[in-house]
């Protein structure tokens, strides 16, 4: 997909050390973590919302799950709604279904990261399809993206 040569070429122009992996087909940050054989909170999830103010992105680690009322309390949004599978296709139609990769800049949109990823050293993501990933520290991640650090993440359990 041209994402990942596009991010690859971001990154590269930013002098960020990366390093990009294929895996087998993984649909879920779960699963990504399984091919990757990392812990899934070092996965970076990608979560589109649509809200009062447009659209924006929220990242958390791959074993959590958005608090969506938190989010919207946070951000003092009136309303807030995840992205439809249509609206995502709009979005961002050089990526295969839901492997966007969090990097907002890339998009126009805002970014905003749960607390929990943020205190990752190093994070893993999708780079564009359900096969290719990204590794890079958290901390370059925020220096490019910018992203606002909120706690709206719930950890859940394998089971959950």
């Amino acid at each position: 997909m041209a994402i990942l040569k596009k991010l690859q070429e971001f990154l590269e122009a930013s002098g960020v050390e990366y390093r990009h992996a294929q895996h087998p087909t993984a649909y879920t940050a779960r699963e990504v973590a399984m091919a990757e054989h990392i812990p899934a909170h070092e996965v970076a999830k990608t979560v589109v919302f649509l809200s009062e103010n447009g659209y924006g992105m929220a990242v958390l680690c791959g074993d959590c799950v958005v608090d969506l009322e938190q989010l919207r309390k946070d951000l003092g949004l009136t309303r807030l709604r995840l992205a439809t599978e249509t609206e995502l296709g709009e979005l961002f139609p050089d990526c295969e279904l839901g492997a966007m990769p969090p990097m907002g800049n890339l998009f126009g949109l805002p970014v905003y990261v749960d607390a929990q990823l943020a205190s990752e050293p190093m994070i893993a993501f999708n780079a564009g399809t359900h096969r290719d990933v990204i590794y890079m520290r958290f901390a370059d991640f925020e220096r490019l993206v910018k992203p606002q650090i909120l706690p709206f993440a719930r950890r859940v359990t394998a089971a959950g």
